[in-house]
């Protein structure tokens, strides 16, 4: 019974930390694919007139000044070129990344 529920929690432990592995890399950093989701969500949201891809039109300015930022991108945003590597991050394809079939995409 104890080995069975040792088991079992090795086997939680491993999922928990599997899913955490996949790291997405631009411009020489690497970022957490949830922090790639996050910045997603808040290029998403700030989709206001709907003509353009609402991941373009988001400023880099805005979506680094915005708090829900994850705190692993504030680096990106004080790099030269901020906004093209934000707009790439933002159209990076998750479900290919999470079976680490795109190239920026590693730890799988």
């Amino acid at each position: 019974m104890k080995a069975a529920l040792a088991t079992i929690a090795v086997l939680v432990l491993a999922l928990g930390c599997t899913s955490e592995a996949v790291q997405v890399e631009e411009n020489g950093l690497t970022f957490s694919l949830e922090a790639i989701k996050r910045l997603q969500e808040l290029t998403e949201s700030s989709d206001v007139t709907g003509q353009q891809s609402p991941r373009l039109r988001a400023s880099s300015g805005s979506v680094c000044a915005d708090p829900m930022l994850p705190q692993e991108l504030l680096p990106l945003c004080r790099q030269r070129g901020a906004s093209a590597s934000l707009s790439r991050l933002a159209m990076v394809p998750l479900d290919v990344c999470e079976i680490c079939a795109f190239a920026a995409c590693t730890g799988c």
